[in-house]
């Protein structure tokens, strides 16, 4: 489903990713795993198509990301390690507003909006202000705007990052469902071993 292949990024004279090439199959979940400064960030920047690579390449459902941009793009949903959330804007009316960024059919925004809602379990702070939420909602509101547009593959930057244990197993437990139930391809950059034994289909290990 994604894929890269001899991937290699440099800035000037440093090197932050040297031949890299791995893929994330169709309805697999993926852990991505390295040290600080192993070039994970940069690995999921390229994937997402937020960088270009020095050299190599990138294949999202066997297109390639540079000349198939747009449609690439549309198949992917991203979380990065800092969700770009809008604290003076409401759960819904943001979720909307990131549909409308993805170009989804202005007739089908608001029940695909529900919807989102409803499997992330933001129903009950739906219409509060996104910065008067807790860590953990901010998280799920973070993961619900990447599901905007129905993506086939979801990169998720650290989504656990900062939550108690049980905040963080229901985060898990919240891609698992998206995993099976809707046969989302998930990659996932953590440090958790325990979520990667328990919840991964394969582990890539960027060195």
């Amino acid at each position: 489903m994604i894929e890269l292949r001899h991937v290699t990024k440099r800035y000037g004279a440093v090197e932050a990713l040297h031949d890299v090439s791995f893929r994330a199959p169709e309805g697999q979940i993926v852990g991505l795993l390295g040290q600080n400064g192993a070039g994970k960030s940069t690995t999921l920047n390229i994937l997402t198509g937020y960088l270009p690579p020095t050299s190599g390449q990138v294949l999202v459902d066997g297109m390639d990301l540079l000349q198939n941009a747009r449609e690439c793009k549309r198949l992917i949903g991203y979380l990065p390690e800092k969700p770009p959330l809008y604290d003076e804007m409401t759960v819904r009316a943001y979720l909307r507003f990131v549909c409308e960024l993805k170009e989804v059919q202005k007739s089908a925004i608001a029940a695909h909006v529900e919807d989102i809602i409803r499997t992330c379990g933001l129903s009950e702070v739906a219409h509060r202000l996104i910065g008067h939420l807790s860590k953990g909602y901010r998280q799920r509101v973070g993961v619900a705007q990447s599901l905007c547009g129905n993506p086939k593959v979801l990169v998720l930057d650290e989504p656990t990052a900062g939550l108690d244990p049980q905040g963080a197993q229901s985060m898990m437990h919240l891609f698992m469902n998206l995993n099976k139930q809707m046969n989302k391809t998930v990659l996932i950059v953590t440090h958790d071993m325990e979520h990667v034994l328990n919840y991964c289909d394969n582990v890539v290990v960027v060195n």
